[in-house]
């Protein structure tokens, strides 16, 4: 299969808003490469089918116009070239390696031979697919150490938005009863369920192709959503709905500039904010569904 490869030559400076650009004109999964102390590259891969040159120019002079904001956006050059299967592969060997995510998680790539430091360190082989991701990003990051503060065990919990699975894999490693993975996306879907095959000890997992939580009845403990704030704002009161009373939800996708959106969007929605965390310019959220009478 045919892929168009997109890469951004910019500064460090302004990397994490260049991330932010991408993820918001569809890039699941970036390529980070470190050209020097203040470069840096950011690669994604779209179907050769999507005409891409328009979203080009688009995205640089957005690049360019980071400069009102304070930021220097180095050589906001975006360049496009067409890439196939064997060398999308070979450029993710080339640069995407075992990952520590937090204390007990090391996201791993298919392709890696790697043996775990110690009995306290959990596994996650990853694929990561043309455009949903490789664990790595930060967002991804703080949705994890999010749910590591609040899961115990034995908690029910829906993805959504699942993109490669990480998430629902994760939970699962740290105890979750039951996990449902959903994305509006069916070759996210078809990404996740490749991750899952590589990770037997998580299984199982319900996956399925929804928009948001649309039509889905069910209570749950825990709902995870690593996802643009354009999708999260809708989800809200769809994840009032879904949980148990005194379960939680954990927001991700949070540039800095769109963190007071989401707060308010929360509260509107009845929630109580637990607890943020950041990372670089991102931010991850929890917040409870209140029990009656409290």
């Amino acid at each position: 299969m045919e892929w168009t490869q997109l890469l951004v030559k910019t500064s460090m400076e302004a990397k994490e808003a260049v991330a932010n650009l991408l993820m918001e004109n569809g890039a699941g999964g970036l390529q980070e490469i470190e050209t020097d102390e203040q470069a840096v590259e950011l690669v994604t891969y779209f179907p050769a089918e999507q005409n891409l040159q328009e979203l080009a120019l688009e995205l640089e002079s957005k690049i360019k116009a980071l400069t009102t904001f304070g930021l220097n956006p180095g050589q906001a050059t975006v360049s496009l070239a067409q890439v196939d299967d064997a060398s999308w592969q070979t450029a993710w060997e080339k640069y995407y390696h075992p990952t520590r995510l937090s204390r007990y998680l090391t996201v791993v790539p298919a392709w890696e031979d790697y043996q775990a430091g110690d009995d306290l360190e959990k596994l996650v082989y990853l694929n990561p697919g043309k455009a949903f991701g490789t664990g790595t990003h930060p967002t991804t990051r703080l949705t994890i150490t999010a749910m590591e503060t609040v899961m115990r065990g034995g908690e029910t919990v829906i993805d959504v938005g699942t993109g490669s699975g990480v998430l629902a894999i994760v939970a699962k490693l740290l105890g979750a009863k039951s996990v449902l993975a959903t994305d509006i996306d069916e070759e996210a879907i078809a990404s996740a369920k490749t991750n899952l095959e590589l990770n037997p000890q998580a299984l199982p997992i319900e996956l399925k192709v929804n928009n948001l939580l649309d039509g889905i009845e069910q209570r749950v403990d825990l709902i995870l959503a690593n996802i643009l704030p354009e999708f999260l704002l809708p989800l809200m009161p769809q994840a009032y709905a879904n949980l148990n009373e005194g379960g939680k939800v954990i927001l991700s996708g949070i540039i800095s500039e769109q963190k007071a959106k989401v707060v308010q969007a929360l509260t509107t929605a009845g929630f109580e904010l637990e607890a943020s965390f950041k990372l670089g310019d991102w931010y991850g959220l929890v917040a409870q569904k209140p029990r009656k009478g409290e």
